[in-house]
């Protein structure tokens, strides 16, 4: 079973199969960066008309039984998500709604300052807010996963404490691999999966060591050390790949409206658009390279089939279905 933890490609049939190709079974996909919420619905549209014209190779996936049904039928079960909380905007009463249109993940900051939280690339972290409290019980009651990828150190860990179902880093790495700022510290990472909740290893090279030069060996010995640290069980793959995207999408998800400024976040000025990816993982074709090098680093194939997909597996039947449910 293969399952990616979060991917933002530029979607053509092509690429839906490219995902066939390469066995993948489930993806969490980015439906929205600062979308508010008549604008995520847009984006809803037009995954209905996806799944309308492939529907011999994807399908809309609202629980982990559905990834059942996609290995049966040959396709690839996709599972909605926000990298923002802005489809919710001031208005908790939105979080049930979305989840019944079929998100299952929202961040609660893209590296900013939201009305939840703090995000990573904010000077002070404040934490999380009086309404990040509230709306992380109304996600926990729904069944909307709680997803930290951008979000600062505390807030992060007070989200994994205050939580009473685990929460998910879906695309982030650790920090001291590769020290970026959107990388989570030890402490972060101990405080997610200790409460149970799951950290997806990023495959975009700006999280990488040595970035588009990082190699297969080291990014697979970096995941046999973390299933050392925190327990293989919280382990998956979140590739963030973005796959076809023009350079210009970039400005969007570092700037939507808030600035206008260009923000160059993880790049440089040199380099603002999207950094080439390593030689081993181009595309969906290329995740029996990863099962490859985790075998070649000396996981077992328990371990293995684990990380590839397995564990995002467990984690989507314990945490989409609302509270009494699961």
């Amino acid at each position: 079973m293969r399952i990616d933890g979060l991917q933002y490609a530029n979607w053509s049939e092509k690429i839906f199969r490219q995902l066939r190709q390469g066995g993948v079974d489930a993806i969490h996909v980015t439906i929205a960066y600062h979308e508010n919420f008549r604008e995520t619905v847009l984006n809803f549209e037009q995954w209905n008309r996806w799944f309308e014209q492939c529907p011999d190779l994807i399908m809309k996936g609202l629980w982990a039984s559905d990834i059942d049904r996609a290995r049966e039928t040959g396709r690839t079960a996709v599972f909605f998500g926000f990298q923002n909380p802005s489809p919710i905007e001031d208005d908790i009463g939105l979080v049930e709604i979305v989840h019944t249109l079929g998100a299952r993940f929202m961040q609660l900051t893209y590296n900013n300052q939201s009305l939840l939280a703090t995000g990573c690339y904010e000077a002070e972290d404040g934490g999380l807010t009086r309404m990040g409290r509230q709306v992380i019980k109304e996600m926990n009651r729904v069944g909307l996963v709680i997803d930290m990828s951008h979000s600062g150190d505390r807030s992060t860990i007070e989200a994994a404490e205050v939580s009473e179902r685990p929460i998910a880093i879906t695309h982030a790495n650790p920090h001291d691999w590769a020290p970026a700022l959107r990388n989570k510290r030890d402490a972060v990472i101990r405080a997610v999966t200790e409460n149970g909740g799951m950290l997806g290893f990023s495959l975009y090279p700006h999280h990488l060591r040595d970035k588009s030069a990082c190699t297969l060996q080291g990014f697979c010995e970096m995941i046999a050390r973390s299933a050392d640290r925190y327990g293989v069980d919280h382990l998956g793959i979140g590739s963030d790949l973005c796959q076809d995207q023009p350079d210009s999408v970039v400005e969007w998800m570092r700037v939507g409206r808030w600035s206008k400024e260009i923000d160059y976040g993880e790049g440089s000025a040199a380099a603002p658009g999207f950094p080439a990816m390593p030689d081993w993982f181009r595309d969906n074709r290329d995740f029996g390279n990863l099962e490859d090098g985790l075998r070649a680093v000396g996981m077992n194939a328990d371990e293995v089939a684990g990380i590839m997909g397995g564990n995002w597996y467990r984690f989507f039947a314990e945490n989409f279905q609302p509270k009494g449910q699961e």
